[in-house]
C-alpha cells in the first residue's frame, strides 16, 4: 500500500493501516525518542503518545505525503512535554556503528565528551545538530521538527557548527 492510499485509508478511520504507516518507521521513531529522552521506557512511552495524538488527529493532516514529517513532530513536542513535567533535559546522542569502541568505558568517556561539547550551544542549535548528524534527518525533515524553516535548520546547525570549532579548535571538515 502506498503512502497516499494508507494515509486517506487512515483518516476514515482505518486502524490497520495507520497501523502499518506506523510500524514502517517504528525504528526512526524510537531513536528520534530516545535522542531527547535518553532511556528505553519513556521513549517507548512517548511513541506511544504519538501513536493516540496521531489517531485522533489524522483528520488534520492536508497533506499526506507530510504524513512522517507531520507525525515525527507530534513525537519530539510529546518528548518535549514529558522533559518539561519531569522538570529534566536529558538528550542522549545515538551513535553509529563505525568507530565504536568495543569498550563501554570509552564509548562512555565519547558520549560525554560530546554532551560536554554541545552544552556549549544553545538550545536550538544543539538540537538541530543532534536532527542533522546523530539523526541523520535531512534539512527538511529537521526543519519540520523543530517548527522552522529550511534556511532556519541550516542556519543553526552551520552557526552552531562554527561555534564548535571556535571553542574546541579543529577546520570546516572536522
Amino acid at each position: 500500500m502506498n503512502l497516499r492510499s494508507a494515509v486517506k485509508k487512515a483518516k476514515k478511520g482505518s486502524k490497520d493501516a495507520l497501523l502499518q504507516l506506523i510500524m514502517e518507521e517504528k525504528e526512526n521513531y524510537y531513536r528520534l525518542a530516545y535522542v531527547y529522552v535518553g532511556n528505553e521506557h519513556d521513549a517507548m512511552d512517548a511513541m506511544e503518545d504519538m501513536i493516540v495524538t496521531v489517531y485522533e488527529k489524522i483528520e488534520q493532516l492536508n497533506d499526506p505525503d507530510a504524513f512522517y514529517s507531520w507525525s515525527k513532530t507530534i513525537l519530539v513536542n510529546g518528548c518535549k512535554t514529558m522533559l518539561r513535567k519531569q522538570n529534566r533535559l536529558v538528550l542522549k546522542e545515538e551513535w553509529a556503528d563505525e568507530g565504536e569502541s568495543s569498550n563501554p568505558l570509552e564509548h562512555s568517556d565519547r558520549e560525554m565528551e560530546i554532551k560536554e561539547m554541545l552544552l556549549q550551544l544553545n538550545e536550538h542549535q544543539a538540537e538541530a545538530i543532534r536532527l542533522k548528524y546523530i539523526l541523520d534527518l535531512d534539512y527538511s525533515t529537521a526543519a519540520m521538527v523543530m517548527g522552522v524553516s529550511v534556511g532556519t535548520a541550516k542556519s543553526r546547525v552551520f552557526q552552531g557548527l562554527k561555534k564548535l570549532r571556535e571553542t574546541f579548535g579543529g577546520t570546516a571538515n572536522e
